[in-house]
């Protein structure tokens, strides 16, 4: 009877630890990044993800973003963002304040 006990207690630990394993790898892949507005985003070493958080800023544009710090090297100013394409005076400004090189 012991050992019949103690291997449903090992069943259910196991069990126990799947469920908030699972629990936790779904909530991490809906929100790739915590999002805080008053979050500053370096241009020269941010992710994608990081970079998703700001305004006006998607999958696409975050990875020329990234690609183009690759190809060109690192931002000097934060205007020169806009030499990335697609990415114009409108989202420059509406991130500003969060930006920083």
């Amino acid at each position: 009877m012991k050992i019949l006990s103690r291997i449903a207690l090992i069943r259910l630990f196991i069990a126990t630890l799947l469920v908030f394993t699972h629990h936790f790898a779904l909530a991490e892949s809906k929100i790739p990044y915590e999002v805080n507005e008053q979050q500053v985003i370096h241009l020269n070493n941010s992710t994608v993800a990081q970079l998703l958080t700001l305004k006006g800023i998607g999958e696409k544009k975050a990875q020329a973003i990234v690609n183009y710090r690759k190809q060109v090297g690192n931002f000097k100013t934060i205007e020169d963002l806009m030499k990335v394409k697609g990415i114009g005076e409108k989202v420059l400004l509406d991130n500003k304040s969060r930006l920083k090189i």
